[in-house]
């Protein structure tokens, strides 16, 4: 069936380039309005007020990206993205544990955000029927008088567009747009909450959880022999030791570190704080990199108060010819890496069920795009729970889960294919499920063993 309609897309940073990237095949017109005037090339903007932070595209997101844009892989190569083989050239200290390193195709790209959004804007502008329009603002969602259908969105722009009904008001001209679906992807800002509620709707449930993560991130000339001659370094925060780092490469010969704390702890922005809060880690190679590192660029600092996921599919009641999308739906602890893949996935769920057709799209896109950011929340709220002072419910599966990866990673200190084991569920390519298998499980409680330590580095059952 030939495309036809339109579609509305509020947003478009990552999560909005994506869901019209899925749109595109379905409608004959796709419009993505932001409220930002984008760049023309990789930069910061406004509207994407993390994006000097380092950003992880999980090997899963880059699978979906290289499925839904081919030949994406080769492009940011071409533009000096690095790739890495993340169990093979990472330094991994989970829980203070050395992770035994092995080769595996398990691949991130090492970029910065702005260089990856203009990447995949291209892309998406490319695409047929589809128009980028910056300086639009959505102000309101259009809605039927029986209140079942959105049909349309309110625009305040400062230049005039020919996408629909005008006037002029304060400078600024304010129009609608008509569209057969509007997806909202703001991001944690969305407004539809208040949109919805207006038009009548009971709010989602939500659940948050509390953890008060403040991160630092901040760029270094990339160098011969740094980190031991690999290309990356974590080394994560456990209950009292709150403090944790991350080093990733970024285009232009670059390493991006990020310290960060949770629960109120405060990484410097001083050199002389931050490399001492970096020697505080169990990582030695990220406090040696930030004494001898040459800085690009200033420190950023950006505050995470709170993990919320708007439970949509558990409400009676939806409009129809309405979605929310990605951040909106779940906005995770950045120091997993976990939003912009579980937003690819979202693409391609929506893609699939705009080509199955058929009534009542919002609430099956609801009930997949749960049943997708369940393992990825349930692992990262289940980490943070490990923490006494985050509020929430600690079930005997978390406690027993948490219990079991703990013993987990001091087994991967000689057991590289336990190591792998994890790695894949926390690229939420394999499910948690995966770390249960029998095998796995005696390994695991059997602990680390002296035998698999002498091995070579790189060597090691999967």
């Amino acid at each position: 069936m030939a495309p036809a309609g339109r579609a509305v897309v509020i947003g478009a940073s990552m999560g909005g380039l994506l869901a019209a990237r899925a749109l595109s095949e379905t409608y004959a017109e796709v419009v993505l309005l932001d409220r930002d005037v984008l760049p023309d090339g990789p930069a910061n903007r406004r509207g994407v007020p993390q994006g000097r932070q380092l950003h992880v595209l999980l090997d899963r997101g880059r699978q979906v990206l290289t499925a839904l844009f081919p030949g994406l892989d080769e492009e940011l190569t071409a533009r000096g993205v690095c790739p890495v083989d993340l169990h093979g050239e990472v330094h991994w200290y989970n829980d203070g544990h050395r992770m035994r390193r092995a080769p595996s195709d398990l691949v991130a790209y090492g970029m910065s955000r702005p260089l990856l959004e203009q990447v995949v804007r291209e892309r998406v502008h490319a695409l047929p029927g589809v128009r980028v329009l910056s300086g639009h603002e959505v102000t309101g969602l259009i809605v039927t008088p029986d209140r079942r259908w959105v049909t349309g969105v309110r625009v305040s722009a400062g230049v005039r567009v020919p996408v629909g009904d005008r006037g002029s008001a304060g400078g600024r001209s304010e129009f609608t747009v008509a569209a057969d679906l509007v997806v909202d992807a703001g991001g944690r800002g969305s407004r539809s909450p208040v949109w919805l509620a207006a038009a009548g709707y009971r709010p989602a449930p939500e659940e948050r959880v509390e953890v008060d993560v403040t991160y630092v991130t901040r760029t270094y000339r990339r160098e011969s022999g740094q980190l031991e001659g690999l290309l990356g370094a974590l080394a994560n925060a456990v209950p009292g030791r709150p403090r944790a780092g991350i080093v990733a490469p970024q285009e232009d010969g670059r390493f991006a570190v990020v310290l960060s704390g949770v629960l109120g702890e405060q990484p410097p922005t001083d050199d002389e704080g931050m490399a001492a809060f970096a020697e505080t880690l169990p990582a030695p190679q990220i406090g040696e990199l930030l004494r001898t590192a040459r800085p690009v660029d200033p420190p950023a600092r950006m505050r995470f108060p709170a993990s919320v996921r708007r439970r949509y599919e558990r409400l009676r009641r939806l409009p129809e010819g309405h979605l929310v999308f990605g951040d909106g739906l779940c906005s995770f602890n950045p120091i997993y890496g976990q939003g912009m893949t579980v937003a690819a996935l979202e693409a391609l769920l929506l893609r699939r069920l705009l080509a199955e057709g058929g009534d009542g799209l919002a609430r099956r896109f609801y009930r997949g795009a749960a049943r997708l950011i369940d393992p990825p929340w349930q692992l990262s709220v289940g980490t943070d729970l490990r923490f006494p002072e985050v509020t929430g419910r600690r079930t005997l599966r978390v406690r027993l889960v948490n219990a079991y990866v703990g013993r987990l990673h001091a087994a991967a200190t000689t057991d590289a294919g336990l190591g792998a084991a994890f790695l894949r569920v926390l690229n939420l390519v394999d499910p948690p499920t995966r770390l249960l298998t029998p095998g796995r499980l005696v390994r695991v409680l059997r602990g680390p063993r002296r035998a698999v330590a002498r091995r070579p580095v790189g060597v090691g059952r999967v």
